[in-house]
């Protein structure tokens, strides 16, 4: 069916925001370019279908458009998730207005809010981490010269105590103070300076891969399954700019933190994924980049507890028992000291830590993102 509207509505075409025009009976009789790329749909498909159709189990958007036409004034719904035929769900906000043209009866207006919903959290989220390493610096500092001297003052009374049966005690102090020395350091580590060079990300992936080999199972737990660490890499990536050992570690801190998960409820089909891709026109730390290399971590184990998924990378918060609660904190630290960002996707059965790296535009001549 051919889209045909009054020559009043003919700029529409010309518009970056998507719009979809509906008539009496709550049918699409149009929908502008804007639209089609928005939610990645054919206007001609579309074009007779009913809004609820095109928008199934949209019920603010459904509300909206019977408000508008109660009031005989313009709704506006904002900041919802809708999800169209084909499945894709954006963020939108969307403004329904009123008219009375011939056959078209509402004129839906939708603006697309993920990008800005993201910049703002990302920016919430730099505030927070920064509020946190000053706060992490300065405590670590704090404990660590009373930490030091009473350490001392164990080490001297031991040689002091008359009977050896007594020195147990003194070398739990010793051992207690070096275990938070070690927290110390741990806290006040993300302070170096990174040494940024010309790095591949897969040679990243392949040492973290390595590792958590290793390290299964008996570095976790003994008689604990092995764990499957899956490639899925685009190998035609370029290099980044990054600091080589600063970003095994981030990615280290997260898959381990999986296997971990995976192994204390006694999972046996422990499988964890590495994967990259190259994401297009990336908007980081308030900059565009033409590329930027998207690298997710997946796991089919049980998934964040919904408790403190708002919360995994504060300081100091854990899921596990015995988890020290600092290697998503260190991780995203990491990360931020590259331009990039972490988000978390967890239910159970599938936790996605999705990492975004910028590629410099000195670095991307001549690179052609795969589709």
């Amino acid at each position: 069916m051919e889209q045909q509207i009054p020559s009043s509505f003919a700029g529409l075409e010309h518009l970056a925001t998507a719009v979809i025009l509906l008539n009496k009976t709550r049918h699409v009789v149009y929908a502008n370019p804007g639209a089609e790329i928005l939610f990645a749909f054919s206007a001609k498909k579309i074009n007779g279908s009913t809004i609820s159709q095109v928008f199934p189990g949209c019920e603010l958007l459904l509300s909206a458009v019977e408000n508008a036409i109660s009031t005989n004034s313009p709704f506006r719904e904002h900041e919802f998730v809708i999800t169209a035929t084909r499945q894709n769900s954006l963020a939108v906000t969307c403004t329904v207005t009123p008219v009375d043209q011939q056959d078209i009866c509402l004129m839906l207006e939708f603006q697309q809010m993920d990008q800005q919903l993201r910049i703002a959290r990302e920016e919430r989220m730099l505030v927070q981490q920064q509020a946190n390493a000053e706060l992490l610096r300065n405590l670590a500092h704090e404990i660590r010269n009373p930490l030091g001297g009473l350490r001392g003052a164990a080490q001297l009374l031991e040689h002091e105590l008359p009977q050896a049966s007594l020195r147990e005690y003194t070398q739990v102090i010793i051992k207690e103070a070096d275990r938070l020395q070690l927290l110390m350091d741990r806290l006040l580590v993300p302070h170096r300076v990174p040494k940024y060079e010309p790095t591949n990300i897969h040679e990243v992936l392949e040492r973290v891969r390595s590792l958590l080999l290793a390290e299964s199972p008996s570095g976790f737990s003994k008689n604990s399954p092995k764990i499957t660490v899956r490639r899925d890499y685009d190998t035609s990536l370029p290099e980044i700019i990054g600091d080589r050992e600063k970003l095994i570690q981030a990615v280290l801190n997260i898959a381990r933190n999986a296997a971990q998960a995976m192994q204390s409820v006694g999972q046996t089909d422990c499988q964890i994924i590495l994967r990259t891709r190259a994401e297009r026109q990336v908007t980081l730390a308030k900059k565009r980049y033409r590329v930027a290399i998207k690298l997710q971590i997946i796991d089919n184990g049980p998934g964040i507890p919904a408790n403190i998924r708002e919360r995994i990378f504060f300081p100091l918060v854990s899921g596990r028992e015995g988890g020290s609660g600092l290697g998503l904190t260190l991780a995203q630290t990491f990360i931020t000291q590259h331009h990039g960002m972490i988000e978390c996707d967890s239910e159970p059965g599938q936790t996605c830590f999705t990492i975004l790296l910028p590629i410099e535009a000195s670095v991307i001549k001549g690179f052609e993102v795969k589709q």
